[in-house]
């Protein structure tokens, strides 16, 4: 971290008195610090609208808007901008009351050279570490959010870990995996996680360009180009430039486009439909399909060389039905970003129903499940979200004597019992209660058998 009393630290110093102004602006400047000196708050106010400050160096007693008011402004506006109050005697418990609302610290008059460059070093190194953290939770929060999945199945620990370690390069990567299992979120991830985060993340759907527009939507076009063309186009490669371009639905690109995705690959250059000159391209180039794309190759639908420079590094996302253990996980996400984005009352989930999204095979995978509980949450009634809100194919499975069948062999009842309980807890993450739910058997015969088969250790 870089010392407090470097040059590029700017304060901006509210003082009515000039004498008093000027002195302050020269301790400050020996030390220094770039200093701007206004007298006051309204001027504070206009300056920090037209130019960045690192902190406000502002007396209490002010002509118009006082200190106190200031601050309130400042905090409300620019909150990463430190605060420093001077107050005279009198006046301490309010500016100890501003300090519990927010401002850094505060400066008793009268005070010395040394309590001033005090001040303000301190509040420069307590904000510094305040945006250090904020920086270091945003990164980690989007690490934990990587693709929407927020899972601790194997397979997503697995998946976490290999998109952070090809994020820093500038590898082609083919994101492979069903239909819906979060690939375009992923490919953002690795946007995200890279050193190109501050360019463009340009996605562009393969199978929805018509392909007589495909090489004009990739490559640009020059005006008079083609029938139509009235104005000149830069292009997806070209928009993305310095960034990302993610290729979603790869395995659809018309088969006459890519030869020349593949020398665009090769050569790092474009050529806009009707241009005469090429282009030098700076674009990371990340893919998704959920074809088989080796099996298209040998059925002659996608070209080889293309396929091998777009499988560099392949990720694949498993589909929900291998990673069951984060569906509870995944409810409760879903759940709470309906309930911010929509603005409604979180609802209670019924056993019933909560038994039945944790038992479907989930063929749409996330995107379905995100749906189907966004539904669920805005049609609850009463807060509650009950079975016959679920949408067709949530039918619970047959059951009843029936429907049962004991082998002719016999059954290991303890085992089966044991198995049954060691699921519900781990699909419940531990909470007993709610295991007991998903068995549908009384808390304390729960707890009776829990203590009976040994299972303490696992909640």
């Amino acid at each position: 971290m870089r010392h407090p009393t470097m040059v590029d630290h700017r304060i901006l110093l509210v003082e009515d008195e000039p004498d008093q102004r000027r002195l302050l602006a020269e301790i400050l400047r020996g030390a220094g610090y770039e200093v701007e000196e206004v007298g006051s708050a309204e001027a504070a106010l206009d300056r920090l609208v037209s130019s960045r400050f690192d902190l406000v160096l502002s007396d209490w007693k002010l002509p118009g808007m006082d200190g106190m008011a200031l601050f309130h402004e400042v905090h409300r506006r620019w909150e990463e901008v430190a605060f420093v109050i001077v107050t005279a005697y009198g006046t301490i418990a309010s500016a100890v009351e501003a300090v519990r609302a927010g401002a850094d610290d505060y400066l008793a008059k009268p005070f010395e050279r040394s309590s001033l460059l005090l001040a303000v070093e301190r509040s420069l190194r307590a904000r510094a570490l305040v945006d250090e953290n904020r920086r270091l939770t945003e990164a980690l929060s989007e690490r934990d959010r990587l693709v929407d999945l927020i899972g601790r199945a194997p397979g997503m620990q697995k998946l976490y870990r290999e998109i952070e370690k090809v994020a820093a390069t500038d590898a082609t990567v083919l994101l492979t995996g069903e239909s819906g299992t979060g690939k375009e979120l992923a490919a953002r991830a690795l946007h995200s996680l890279s050193p190109r985060r501050e360019a463009p993340f340009v996605a562009v759907n393969c199978a929805a360009i018509p392909a007589g527009l495909a090489e004009a939507e990739f490559f640009g076009s020059e005006k008079g180009a083609y029938t139509g063309a009235d104005r000149r186009r830069i292009g997806q490669l070209r928009a993305a430039e310095g960034g990302t371009l993610f290729l979603d639905e790869v395995g659809e690109l018309p088969l006459e486009l890519q030869p020349k995705l593949l020398r665009i690959l090769q050569e790092r250059r474009v050529v806009p439909v009707g241009g005469d000159g090429e282009v030098d391209l700076d674009v990371r180039i990340v893919a998704a399909t959920n074809r088989d794309l080796a099996e298209e190759v040998r059925a002659g639908r996608f070209r080889e060389d293309l396929y091998y420079r777009l499988a560099v590094i392949t990720l694949r996302l498993p589909p929900l039905r291998e990673r069951r253990e984060d569906v509870p996980t995944l409810i409760e996400h879903f759940v709470e970003r309906t309930v911010r984005r929509h603005g409604v009352p979180r609802p209670r989930f019924t056993s019933a129903v909560t038994r039945r999204l944790l038992d479907h095979p989930w063929p749409g995978n996330v995107r379905e499940l995100a749906n189907v509980v966004e539904r669920l949450v805005l049609l609850a009634e009463d807060g509650e979200v009950r079975p016959d809100g679920l949408p067709p194919g949530f039918e619970p499975p047959p059951s009843g004597p029936g429907d049962m069948r004991l082998d002719p062999s016999g059954i290991a009842w303890d085992e089966h019992e044991k198995e049954m309980m060691r699921q519900a807890l781990e699909l419940a993450r531990g909470n007993r209660t709610r295991a007991a739910k998903l068995l549908g058997m009384p808390y304390k015969a729960f707890l009776y058998r829990l203590e009976k088969h040994g299972l303490k250790q696992l909640t």
